[in-house]
């Protein structure tokens, strides 16, 4: 995510600058050949082309306002995690108690059980969050070409390899007891499994009469939103934005671009023989504002891309950890997560 009230001109340009490149290009070539080779059958009218441009714009807009809501739901669903993740350490807290069984556990033990349903939770939460990480075909990184390379180096700069360590593996050995880290790391959902070991242990729980109904009922039922939370997740991160509207507005836009220099030659030539090179500039700034609300949609779409303007799973996953880990009274707990380079990851 990120932090920066306002993206500088030079950052702007930066994330441009390959299609402002051709644009430029492609807008100088089409003047000089109308210009210099008199080349009047390249004359386009305007009209046209505003209507094109028109049509465009609201395609865009359909676009972005779904890229955002992609974005925006993402948001929600880890702003839910963050506040059952508390209700869980805290309600796990309250009902782990020695109340209802006849054979009384120590203060130590009780204690034991309460870190180790924390712990697991804590780390339920590295685990989706490094599964949500996964690239996916129509995502930026399995792109060919300048896009891939792009992305990659993205990463580094505005991404997630701003991060020095990897968080899965350090995250889940710290968090899981030995025996379950060798069995759960190696499941294809790591996450959903975390879960089901939890409830396993409910069972347990309950058996020993640690809990009674009621309080194995409610306990469930948080971690069945969770299930909730990681299922919404999953179908922002595994079911794009339909393809016809991701694809197509890109297909749009490049015809836009592509006919737009022969209209604004057209209009400007009929100021005189220099006017017409005014409208390269021109030309190039409309172009460079559709290209660039495109761009804004086609990065927005997909909120788990381990891009800058992605969810903050990383941070969100060590706020969680403080507050649980605190609710331990633990006082030896990590730094909350910082910006790097105005990206908060």
């Amino acid at each position: 995510m990120f932090v920066t009230k306002n993206f500088t001109f030079r950052q702007v340009l930066s994330f441009s600058s390959y299609h402002l490149t051709w644009i430029t290009i492609y807008t100088i070539a089409v003047t000089v050949i109308h210009e210099i080779f008199h080349a009047k059958w390249m004359s386009i009218p305007w009209l046209p082309i505003s209507i094109i441009g028109t049509a465009v714009a609201f395609y865009l807009g359909f676009k972005n306002n779904q890229a955002y809501d992609r974005l925006w739901e993402a948001r929600k669903i880890w702003g839910a995690i963050v506040n059952n993740s508390r209700r869980w350490g805290t309600t796990v807290k309250a009902f782990v108690s020695n109340q209802f069984t006849e054979n009384k556990l120590e203060e130590k033990e009780l204690q034991k059980i309460i870190k180790r349903l924390l712990y697991r939770h804590i780390a339920w939460l590295y685990a989706l969050r490094s599964q949500l990480l996964l690239p996916t075909p129509w995502e930026h990184i399995s792109q060919d070409g300048y896009v891939a390379e792009r992305t990659k180096k993205n990463y580094k700069t505005f991404g997630k390899e701003l991060l020095d360590d990897e968080i899965t593996m350090t995250e889940l050995d710290m968090f899981l007891l030995d025996e379950e880290f060798n069995k759960l790391i190696n499941f294809k959902n790591t996450a959903t499994q975390i879960i089901d070991a939890q409830s396993q242990d409910l069972k347990e729980l309950r058996k020993q009469n640690i809990i009674e109904d009621f309080r194995h009922m409610e306990l469930q039922n948080i971690l069945n939103e969770f299930y909730t939370h990681q299922g919404k997740a999953e179908r922002i991160k595994k079911f794009p934005l339909p393809r016809q509207y991701g694809s197509m507005s890109s297909i749009f836009v490049n015809i836009f671009i592509m006919l737009l220099p022969f209209g604004m030659v057209t209009e400007f030539h009929k100021l005189g023989e220099a006017g017409a090179w005014l409208s390269i500039p021109f030309s190039i700034l409309v172009a460079w504002i559709y290209i660039l609300m495109e761009l804004v949609g086609d990065y927005s779409e997909n909120p788990f891309e381990g891009l800058g303007n992605d969810i903050p799973m990383h941070s969100l996953c060590r706020v969680i950890e403080i507050d649980l880990r605190e609710m331990l009274g633990e006082t030896d707990l990590p730094p909350n997560v910082t910006p790097k380079n105005g990206v908060l990851m």
